[in-house]
């Protein structure tokens, strides 16, 4: 088992605006949150904070004391902060915006406060029964508004940042930049762990300078000016900031020169885009994980990659396909969800795939995204959705058909005003000349805003929440099919 001072590679140093870690301050830093948490006798600590230095040296140090570090998402809604801080046992939190904690129904108070970070502590009468080992927990809000907490013990995420290392340690990357929030494990694990690994720096700014906005939006303007300031050799985005990207510079915006690596996760991404990004000159490369596994699954790298596959998988885990098409994965299991029965070593990832004769794992979509139509058809959303991924007309979508003669589109166009909305049309029937009748869109409207955490139609790492955006709109998806029903006849057996 790796120590924290054995997961920081020589020549570490995480940079932000104005000041600088390197490997021996830094571990000044962890030693002192260290001191802190044990001398608080803390258990389990909430970290609630935005991107920073301080937030890698307390999640280590944390770590470093023997304490569970729950890392708080800030695009959770009260309820959710409410019922993590409960249900997880928390009896302290370090935060950088304890306003936003105080006037919860939580029991937290004002203790004291250390490097910039405020101290909050409530009393916990009985702490629930952890799973043994764990070290880390990760509260996934996942398809509905009450989060689960993950349960990842000591070795999981050095297993994983390990095994991340040796499969780039020939890319030479020396600067790492963050771009998601630390609180998800994509970032906190797959990007800063691995690279302070290697010894690389770790940019770590506040993420209003990557873009990202209080209400939840984002500013690609403000990324790309990011990318070109910190001049990363490796960075991990989301579908829509590569989307975004590759749409401002086909603009003619002049493209970041210093990345040799740039993964892409956290949800399905079309082909055809990762050509586009490729033909400006973006080094991009799919991969696949989810939290259950300490994130990252699979990966495409330089010289090992597949148009269409989320690459192959990274040597600490194993992946087979289940008899019904469903992705199983061991290696770095969880130990379990909170509250629930030890998992087996084995997680059901409820994702569809297969593997190509080279080895090339490909996913297909949520088992449960599933749904049948009136004439009794399966379609899965996320083939007709990663065909609508790869065009600028539109940002998000998610598609609605169950018990239903024609599927409903529910989109986020890339722009305002009508100019774009005939785009989204032409985009439409694009799509559906590729697909067979029952799998077509055969209606469609404009949401009221983007699909974000913060209005609780998407995750962290920008997957549709698709039951929340159903409640939301169910009553306009059934009009809009109901307004086409008399255009509708019924289709041949040819045609389904």
């Amino acid at each position: 088992m790796l120590s924290v001072a054995d997961m920081l590679g020589r020549g570490c140093t995480v940079l932000a605006p104005g000041r600088s870690f390197e490997r021996d301050a830094l571990l000044d830093e962890i030693d002192g949150w260290r001191a802190l948490v044990t001398a608080r006798a803390a258990r389990v600590v909430g970290l609630l904070a935005d991107n920073s230095p301080e937030w890698i040296a307390a999640d280590l140090g944390i770590r470093a004391a023997g304490a569970v570090c729950v890392a708080l998402p800030s695009f959770f809604a009260d309820t959710q902060l409410e019922h993590v801080i409960a249900h997880a046992g928390i009896n302290h939190v370090l935060t950088d915006t304890p306003q936003r904690l105080t006037g919860l129904d939580s029991g937290l108070r004002h203790v004291g406060s250390d490097r910039g970070f405020t101290v909050l502590a409530r009393e916990v009468a009985a702490a629930p029964a952890l799973h043994p080992d764990t070290v880390q927990m990760t509260f996934t809000s996942g398809s509905t508004g009450r989060p689960k907490g993950v349960c990842l013990g000591a070795a999981s995420a050095t297993r994983l940042a390990e095994s991340l290392a040796g499969t780039l340690a020939a890319l030479g990357i020396r600067r790492h930049l963050s771009v998601l929030p630390y609180a998800t494990l994509l970032e906190n694990v797959a990007g800063s762990y691995a690279a302070l690994g290697i010894g690389a720096a770790v940019c770590a700014p506040p993420l209003a300078e990557v873009g990202f906005t209080a209400d939840g939006g984002f500013e690609p303007q403000r990324f790309l000016a990011c990318l070109h300031y910190w001049a990363p050799d490796s960075v991990i985005v989301l579908p829509e900031l590569l989307k975004a990207l590759v749409v401002m510079g086909e603009h003619g915006a002049p493209m970041p020169a210093s990345l040799r690596f740039m993964a892409v996760g956290g949800g399905k991404v079309g082909a055809a885009l990762i050509e586009r990004a490729r033909a400006l000159g973006l080094p991009v490369h799919e991969g696949y994980g989810l939290s259950e596994c300490a994130s990252v699954v699979s990966l495409n790298r330089p010289g090992h990659t597949r148009a269409g596959s989320v690459g192959r998988p990274l040597p600490h885990v194993r992946v087979r396909i289940a008899e019904d098409g469903e992705i199983h994965v061991s290696g770095n299991a969880m130990l379990g969800y909170l509250g629930e029965p030890v998992v087996g070593g084995e997680i059901a990832t409820g994702d569809l795939g297969a593997f190509d004769e080279d080895g090339f794992l490909y996913v297909r979509g949520r088992k449960k995204n599933q749904f049948t139509t009136s004439f009794g058809r399966n379609v899965n959303p996320e083939w007709p959705e990663s065909l609508l991924a790869q065009t600028s007309a539109l940002r998000q979508v998610a598609i609605f058909g169950e018990a239903m003669a024609v599927n409903i589109a529910v989109v986020v166009p890339g722009a305002p005003g009508a100019a774009q909305l005939a785009a989204v049309t032409a985009a439409i029937a694009t799509a559906n000349a590729q697909l067979p009748r029952y799998a077509r869109i055969g209606g469609w409207f404009v949401a009221d805003a983007p699909f974000t955490a913060a209005n609780g139609l998407a995750t962290a790492n920008g997957r549709l929440r698709r039951d929340a955006i159903w409640q939301h709109y169910q009553s306009r998806i059934h009009e809009t099919a109901q307004a086409l029903a008399p255009r509708l006849s019924s289709p041949t057996s040819t045609e389904l």
